[in-house]
């Protein structure tokens, strides 16, 4: 099997990380290959955590429903990158970019590490779909209707630049995939447009 690079992108609750276990199971079975899950959140999520003052900083900028600055979501991805990711692993990334400059930065990475073919699968929902599921999956940083609405009022205003970017990136293979559909359905849809 080739060597796959996912970009799933998408707004919140929009199943990125169910597709993404969906897909690695899939792939593993096929592969030799492991997956690499980059996951920004969960690393950050550990990072506001810490004691020290910048992990202080992030955790007000949170609470307070806040978009980290760009450099510290950089750190936060390069470094899991820098520090785990293996020569012929797959790649799935979720959670990143978030903002127009997080997406060229990583092309970087696309650059350093041989990665000439992207996929960015975009999970399509919309904004009340989103809202739904947030509200019902009950997670900590889904539970206020202000903190629900600025996240969502994040991707309006900057994610959805990312996801222009990547639809008219040349060198990226851009899926859009219905994600209002049960599990089941966008996974087959996921596989059919990977060909795999």
């Amino acid at each position: 099997m080739k060597t796959l690079t996912n970009i799933f992108i998408g707004r919140s609750g929009c199943g990125k990380g169910t597709q993404i276990e969906q897909l690695t199971q899939s792939v593993e079975d096929k592969d030799w290959k492991r997956v690499f899950h980059l996951e920004a959140g969960a690393r950050f999520r550990n990072f506001i955590k810490g004691e020290s003052y910048s992990s202080q900083l992030a955790k007000e900028i949170s609470e307070d429903g806040g978009l980290q600055p760009e450099f510290l979501s950089i750190w936060v991805w390069g470094g899991e990158l820098t520090e785990k990711f293996e020569k012929d692993q797959h790649l799935f990334i979720d959670g990143t970019p978030r903002r127009l400059v997080e997406a060229k930065i990583l092309e970087s990475v696309f650059d350093f590490y041989n990665r000439e073919k992207v996929n960015v699968i975009y999970l399509n929902v919309s904004r009340e779909w989103s809202t739904s599921r947030m509200k019902s999956r009950g997670r900590e940083d889904d539970i206020e209707d202000h903190d629900i609405k600025k996240r969502l009022d994040w991707f309006d205003d900057e994610v959805s630049l990312v996801v222009d970017y990547y639809r008219s990136h040349k060198n990226h293979n851009f899926i859009e995939i219905n994600g209002e559909q049960d599990i089941e359905k966008v996974h087959k849809d996921i596989i059919s447009a990977l060909d795999l």
